[in-house]
């Protein structure tokens, strides 16, 4: 199988060298991994810096690609946290850095973070969730520059109370946006890590992303240890098959590969 959303210490949240997660990866007989680290340019929290040294990360990737050669691929990839007033801003940077896959992520809305709670202060879950999924609506009419959406119902993990709606119009509308310009979505486990009942997007949501036509689709489990790389995914590859999604994802040099699910 295929971990195709991993941190290191390249990103600002993470401390685990890349050796100690490739290690892992191939103790689990993983036969390919992703590291996708973060950029989010203008973070609400000033206190974290998700920038990190490009050259550096290439010249690490290409390392480890040779040491580990013979044992498994290694992917080099990034996740971006797009905010409306960054899109710009991140075409110029992927115009100029390549990547053999681009997760884009929304950790913000608004201009406020979700991981401090501030985005949902003073307001309802069915609001907070509006709002979160009105604005990456709007992201994904003006920008194209990636290869999967990630965890695209995250607003939904830092909520302290379920909303009573799906928002699955709101959802549709992002999809048909996606799916014809060729871009796909995440099943990103950690989403039971961290209290959830299901991985992230929940099944409703990837039900509508069949529905809607959709088969672009990664495996990720958002790893920032190496003990998490894989988190759950002999339960998130029977879901899929049980949906009836017949491929999983991988990408080379931006391109996407498809593989059966039968054969896992």
């Amino acid at each position: 199988m295929f971990d195709y959303h991993i941190h290191s210490n390249f990103s600002a949240d993470c401390d685990t060298p890349m050796e100690q997660t490739i290690e892992k990866a191939m103790e689990r007989e993983m036969k390919e991994i992703c590291f996708t680290e973060h950029i989010d340019y203008d973070y609400p929290d000033e206190s974290i810096v998700f920038e990190f040294d490009l050259e550096a990360y290439d010249r690490k990737i290409r390392e480890v690609q040779s040491a580990y050669k013979d044992c498994i691929q290694i992917k080099k990839g990034v996740e971006i946290g797009l905010q409306p007033h960054l899109l710009n801003r991140y075409n110029n940077l992927l115009e100029n850095h390549r990547f053999d896959f681009i997760i884009c992520s929304m950790h913000s809305a608004e201009g406020k973070d979700l991981h401090s709670g501030s985005f949902f202060a003073d307001r309802t879950p069915e609001a907070s969730c509006e709002a979160y999924y009105s604005e990456l609506l709007s992201c994904m009419k003006d920008f194209s520059n990636f290869s999967i959406l990630g965890h695209i119902d995250l607003v939904k993990r830092y909520l302290q109370q379920e909303s009573t709606e799906h928002f699955h119009e709101v959802i549709r509308e992002i999809f048909r946006e996606i799916i014809p310009a060729g871009k796909g979505i995440e099943l990103n486990t950690s989403g039971k890590r961290y209290g959830m009942e299901q991985g992230m997007p929940s099944m409703d949501i990837l039900k509508l992303y069949k529905e809607c036509g959709g088969e672009i689709l990664t495996l990720g489990s958002d790893s920032h240890v190496a003990s998490t790389v894989a988190y759950d995914f002999r339960d998130a590859i029977e879901l899929l098959k049980q949906i009836g999604f017949t491929y999983v994802t991988t990408f080379n040099e931006g391109a996407p590969e498809f593989h059966k699910l039968s054969k896992f």
